[in-house]
């Protein structure tokens, strides 16, 4: 049992289970009714996305210093009731059943999502 962190939109492995979409929006032009089988996300899950401010913050870090502020601010926002909340209840869920979460960025060590898998496994959470 572990959680997988992904990008959103690649093919799914084996033995993954659902996927929630940590992301701030829908992916663009894809109806609603296909979210899932084209690999998006069985579940969007937005509590964990950076808020539209820090998003845009991390998109334009070019520097090493640029992202040290994204990810500040990233880590700020996760400290909030209901993200601390959802990322205890993943944390204990990794324990238990196989599920996914993940962002649509291509590069992860430029996305929250490396800092979201961080965060897990701070809480004790499975991640493979």
């Amino acid at each position: 049992m572990a959680i997988r962190v992904l990008r959103l939109g690649t093919a799914r492995v084996r033995g993954e289970g659902p996927r929630l979409g940590t992301v701030r929006r829908p992916p663009r032009g894809v109806p609603r009714s296909r979210f899932a089988s084209e690999n998006w996300y069985d579940c969007w899950f937005p509590v964990l996305a950076p808020s539209e401010s820090t998003l845009k913050l991390g998109r334009g870090a070019v520097t090493a210093a640029g992202w040290r502020r994204f990810a500040r601010r990233y880590r700020a926002e996760m400290k909030r009731p209901a993200a601390s909340q959802a990322l205890d209840l993943l944390a204990a869920l990794s324990h238990r059943a196989n599920f996914s979460v993940g962002c649509y960025c291509e590069d992860a060590s430029r996305c929250h999502r490396s800092l979201l898998r961080a965060l897990l496994l701070a809480r004790g959470a499975r991640v493979r």
